[in-house]
């Protein structure tokens, strides 16, 4: 692997209403641990919550803007349209069960390039799926979460754009990320980077006659692909200048460091650093237990803190009774 390559994901971002609505489901259903809660430091009366393993490996971490008042988004081109989580292959008669019994309905199991997928709504109308398959696993579990390591989610598998002109965006995925184009099914067209692999996959579907979505409630904000450390991140955005991206100076987002920019469709695309990581501020054993505010934001941090809607910890993330926040 070229040591210059992205290594697949880092994280992803979505749009929902309720925190406490999205804690009680991607923690107690989905058996995600919070590993860390802090606020949208471009706008900090909201809450920036982040879910993975144990320790927020780049490659499980999903984060979440919770705007309650805000309007639903719409499906369509120009955006991410389905989120997919690895599971083990023997996982998926348990999720079948897991989610009938927390009355979320599915859509499955169907059968994708080989792979059985399970699909479903958050309750906020984000659309999820697992996808069972025999490979080895990206990541491995939250052994204190909720759910049997056995089955557990094992972080991303991949994601699903949705655009008008796919040409375009697989002109850019391959001639200036580095994707490699791997199988197709009708108009779904299938790329890896890095490795490949699980955690390493983005499916393009062609659909020139479908309206363009909007990001709001139950949406796709943006993704996030992995580069080792700064100075591969000042090369990616060279890189990308000389191609004439539209990518964004450094931001420093605290517990990594991250460019943006926009593929050709208009999915908000970014890079972010592995280092340095969510225990920077907290140690891993009391991730996510505590709002954590970066030292700009400290002195605000009482009028912040009565502008958010309290939220409750799940007693897995420390070990103890749940925390009223």
């Amino acid at each position: 692997m070229d040591t210059n390559a992205l290594a697949g994901f880092h994280h992803l971002t979505a749009i929902v209403g309720d925190p406490q609505q999205n804690i009680d489901f991607y923690t107690r259903v989905l058996g995600q641990r919070l590993v860390k809660q802090t606020v949208n430091f471009d706008d900090p009366g909201t809450y920036h919550l982040y879910y993975g393993d144990e320790g927020g490996t780049p490659g499980t971490i999903i984060t979440f803007f919770p705007w309650p008042d805000a309007p639903k988004g719409r499906r369509g081109t120009g955006q991410i349209v389905d989120i997919s989580f690895s599971i083990p292959a023997t996982a998926l008669d348990y999720w079948v069960e897991r989610l009938t019994e927390y009355g979320v309905a599915i859509t499955g199991p169907t059968t994708r390039f080989n792979e059985q997928v399970l699909s479903f709504l958050d309750p906020h109308g984000l659309s999820l799926e697992l996808i069972a398959h025999h490979g080895t696993q990206p990541h491995s579990a939250w052994k204190q979460g909720p759910v049997p390591e056995a089955y557990a989610i094992r972080g991303f598998f991949s994601v699903t754009l949705a655009e008008t002109h796919q040409e375009r965006t697989a002109k850019m995925l391959t001639d200036v990320l580095g994707f490699r184009p791997l199988q197709q099914e009708g108009n779904r067209f299938r790329y890896e980077v890095g490795d490949g692999g699980p955690g390493a996959l983005i499916d393009v579907l062609s659909l020139p006659d479908q309206p363009r979505g909007r990001i709001a409630v139950g949406t796709v904000h943006h993704v996030a692909w992995r580069t080792a450390d700064d100075e591969h991140q000042l090369r990616w955005r060279h890189h990308l200048l000389s191609h004439g991206s539209d990518v964004t100076p450094v931001q420093d987002r605290q517990y990594f460091h991250s460019i943006y920019f926009h593929e050709p469709g208009g999915v908000l695309f970014e890079i972010a650093t592995d280092p340095p990581g969510f225990s920077i501020d907290e140690p891993v054993e009391q991730l996510g237990t505590h709002l954590k505010l970066p030292p700009r934001l400290e002195p605000s941090r009482s009028l912040i803190e009565k502008v958010l809607l309290p939220i409750r910890v799940p007693e897995e993330n420390a070990g103890r009774s749940d925390l009223e926040v």
